[in-house]
């Protein structure tokens, strides 16, 4: 039985003018260029990260011999937590890790409990000094930190509170609350107000349509703000300096960590030390991360 079948015709080989294209040149060049960059931030990122990690599961008589050795012996490996035991346990940084999460976690939930209405109040209400108001909130922020900290400290000193940690709390608190406010007021303007209008004529009061429409709408500015807002106060060390160096056992892990530097200090240990305070925050944003491409349209749709 006769076929049809054409026969396969081979492919060209690409001219010598084809392959030096200006095309294929620009985008040989756009490849290399995209892998270098990767690995100009990887070296300028990730390589630091493993370096501090290496230094932290070594012991300091292998450092001072060999510096430079870019991986730690099995052995090393083996016995990676004598560091972060001495860490943890003689330099107390389990009081400093507690007392780190109490100070983020209340700042984050303070702060976003007055930011979230707060925005929500200079976005869609209506009343007077409004302009200045919504100015003012960011003209608060740019007050450098060093500004107010002498007043305050004379302010703790005679109201007796310097030293608490509730105290640090309001301090860290009124230095994240202007850039929260500034942050959720941009990211409401975007979400429109008849989802909102049509909550209200259903009944719903101001804290309900908050609750049930703005904030599923706004969850990547949330989780933006509350990670913002856990770093700063995780790693601040200017106003922790000023009010609770006199009370160790109410140290934060910076003033933990500032303890560790020092000539009679083992440099393995602060960088147990460096590793115990960043781990957190690389998990914390990896927890967030997730959260930042959703709740674009989540409770758009009455239901």
């Amino acid at each position: 039985m006769a076929t049809n079948a054409h026969p396969v015709t081979p492919a060209r080989p690409a001219t010598r003018a084809e392959r030096w294209s200006r095309e294929r040149v620009e985008l040989g060049i756009g490849r290399g260029m995209k892998w270098l960059f990767i690995a100009l931030f990887l070296l300028t990122t990730a390589f630091p990260f493993y370096w501090m990690l290496n230094l932290s599961v070594r012991d300091i008589g292998d450092v001072l011999q060999n510096p430079t050795r870019l991986i730690p012996t099995g052995a090393q490996i083996e016995n990676w937590w004598k560091s972060y035991q001495a860490v943890l346990v003689d330099f107390r940084f389990t009081t400093y890790i507690g007392n780190s999460l109490f100070v983020s976690v209340t700042t984050v939930a303070l702060t976003l409990l007055l930011a979230v209405p707060g925005a929500y109040a200079v976005t869609r209400l209506q009343f007077r000094l409004k302009p200045l108001m919504s100015w003012g909130i960011l003209l608060v922020y740019m007050f450098p930190g060093i500004v107010i900290g002498i007043p305050l400290f004379v302010v703790y000193s005679q109201l007796g509170i310097r030293g608490s940690l509730p105290g640090i709390i309001v301090v860290y608190m009124s230095g994240t609350l202007p850039v929260a406010l500034y942050m959720l007021r941009s990211y409401f303007q975007t979400i429109p107000a008849e989802l909102e209008e049509a909550a209200l004529i259903d009944g719903c009061s101001y804290l309900r349509t908050i609750w049930r429409i703005v904030l599923p709408l706004s969850v990547p500015a949330v989780a933006s703000v509350a990670l913002y807002t856990f770093m700063i106060a995780w790693n601040e060390i200017l106003f922790a300096l000023l009010f609770l160096t006199e009370t160790p056992l109410s140290w934060t892990l910076p003033l933990g960590l500032r303890m560790l530097d020092t000539q009679e200090v083992p440099r393995t240990y602060l960088m147990a030390g460096s590793v115990i305070i960043t781990i957190p925050i690389i998990v914390l944003f990896f927890f967030f991360e997730r959260f930042l491409t959703r709740g674009l349209t989540a409770g758009a749709v009455k239901g």
